[in-house]
């Protein structure tokens, strides 16, 4: 049984690497946008269309804020605001194809610059590597957020 100055100290180094690894694949993109702006970027194109507000809370960040993150956005091509269809006193945010391009830019270069520094890994690093990260999904909540069979088939 570990301590709970182990898991403390277990802690610290996973918060460490995870934010190291994190920044590193952030360093991958091939533009300015920010972490910001990609990340509610990425959450319109799974979440939306979204107001402002629903966009502002699932980021975590303040309603002014995140009307400059989508501004930017906007004029960047990559959102579009649109009416509400059931309340047109309501615009919901939606992602363009620009943005989707982006975005599947972005997380390939990242995906292809990981991978290459999983190529540096022994099989027997590979192997462990597999049960690190069904870990992490348990603490993140997803417990299998691999993709679907047939996208792991076509790698």
């Amino acid at each position: 049984m570990t301590s709970a100055a182990d898991r403390t100290s277990d802690a610290e180094r996973l918060r460490h690497g995870v934010n190291r690894l994190a920044r590193l694949m952030r360093q991958q993109d091939d533009g300015d946008l920010g972490a910001t702006s990609t990340a509610a970027l990425a959450t319109v194109r799974k979440r939306g269309p979204l107001t402002l507000g629903e966009l502002a809370s699932s980021e975590q960040v303040a309603p002014p804020t995140m009307t400059k993150v989508v501004e930017k956005l906007e004029s960047r091509g990559f959102v579009a605001r649109r009416v509400d269809p059931d309340d047109r006193r309501v615009a919901r945010v939606t992602v363009t194809a620009a943005g989707t391009r982006y975005l599947e830019r972005t997380r390939a270069r990242r995906t292809a610059w990981l991978a290459g520094r999983l190529g540096d890994l022994t099989p027997t690093q590979l192997t462990q590597l597999t049960s690190t990260i069904e870990l992490l999904e348990a603490i993140i909540g997803e417990p299998d957020s691999r993709p679907e069979p047939e996208a792991r088939r076509q790698r």
